[in-house]
Formats: structure tokens, C-alpha cells, sequence
């Protein structure tokens, strides 16, 4: 595994980085939020519009290996 660290600058990309550290690894990561309020920025800038949300309750990211079939 590399130690570079890049900034990441999309949702896209974020999403496809966690998905690849979980990957092959049974993981599982658990948040829990409670009335959290996020302003989710359209862009990058300081002009970007924001939509808000309001997060209550637990968000579930998880992998799992499936059992290859055989041939």
C-alpha cells in the first residue's frame, strides 16, 4: 500500500477511496449522527451554492467478500 496522500477534491473520488481501502477486507465503518446539519458545497470555491442537510441516525459503509465459484 502507498503512503501518498493526495487531497481529494470530489464526492466521486472520496466514495471510490473508501471503497477501495474496504475492499477484500470484510470491513465495516459505522456512523452514527445525531441532528448533524451539513452544508454539502455544488463546487469547489468560495461562489459555490450549498444544500443543506440534516443527518439523524446511522449511515452503514461495508464491504464483504463473496466466495468465488468454480469453473
Amino acid at each position: 500500500m502507498s503512503n501518498d496522500r493526495t487531497n481529494t477534491q470530489n464526492w466521486p473520488d472520496l466514495a471510490i477511496g473508501l471503497y477501495d481501502r474496504l475492499t477484500g477486507r470484510d470491513a465495516e465503518i459505522t456512523y452514527e449522527f445525531d441532528n448533524l446539519d451539513v452544508r454539502v458545497p455544488s463546487r469547489t470555491g468560495s461562489d459555490a451554492e450549498h444544500a443543506h442537510w440534516n443527518l439523524q441516525g446511522r449511515v452503514r459503509v461495508s464491504t464483504r467478500n463473496q466466495p468465488q465459484e468454480s469453473a
